[in-house]
């Protein structure tokens, strides 16, 4: 009977390590991950970059269970513009009718499920931008130390309204569309 009660409490204590060792969080390393932001208006674009204040994916058995996103809001930058109008629409956009930034300093993607597909993951979570959060979903790929995705936000659902043809009349070629990209790289 002795050595019955030794081994379950032998194998309960190695079934607990496994499950502490198995579940991990990495870091993604901010100066090398890459955020893009590509915004529309009836007579073109505009492109730049944002930067990541912190960020951690988490895997449990190598498979993505979860991640936990902060982004500086104040890194917004233009890259298809340079001089005196690279430094407006830099303005602009961290200005109160659209990001805000003195106000709202950073925004935060927090997942809330993931899911495993064939080739790669199927993740909802909550972004949060001017202090105001949204369910959003998007695919992303694992490989290595580098994960990918692409998605559409739509900034009206945050309150940026500004030149939207949603809200606002007459705009004509003045108008910027409510959806801009992202395109991100992450390196763990």
């Amino acid at each position: 009977m002795k050595n019955l009660i030794l081994k379950l409490t032998v194998l309960f204590f190695a079934i607990t390590l496994t499950s502490f060792t198995t579940q991990e969080k990495k870091q993604v390393d901010i100066d090398q991950s890459i955020i893009k932001w590509v915004g529309y208006k009836v007579t073109g674009q505009h492109e730049g970059t944002i930067s990541l204040r912190e960020g951690t994916l988490e895997f449990k058995e190598e498979q993505l269970i979860g991640g936990n996103f902060v982004i500086d809001m104040t890194s917004i930058n233009t890259t298809d513009l340079e001089g005196d109008y690279k430094n407006k629409l830099d303005g602009h956009l961290k200005a109160s009718d659209f990001f805000g930034v003195k106000t709202h300093q950073k925004a935060t993607l927090v997942f809330t499920s993931v899911t495993k597909n064939e080739t790669n993951y199927s993740v909802v979570g909550n972004l949060t931008i001017k202090g105001i959060t949204n369910k959003i979903s998007f695919d992303l790929a694992v490989s290595k130390n580098t994960a990918t995705t692409s998605f559409k936000v739509d900034r009206t659902k945050y309150g940026i309204k500004y030149g939207s043809a949603s809200f606002f009349d007459d705009l004509k070629d003045k108008a910027i569309y409510d959806e801009f990209d992202l395109k991100v790289t992450l390196k763990f």
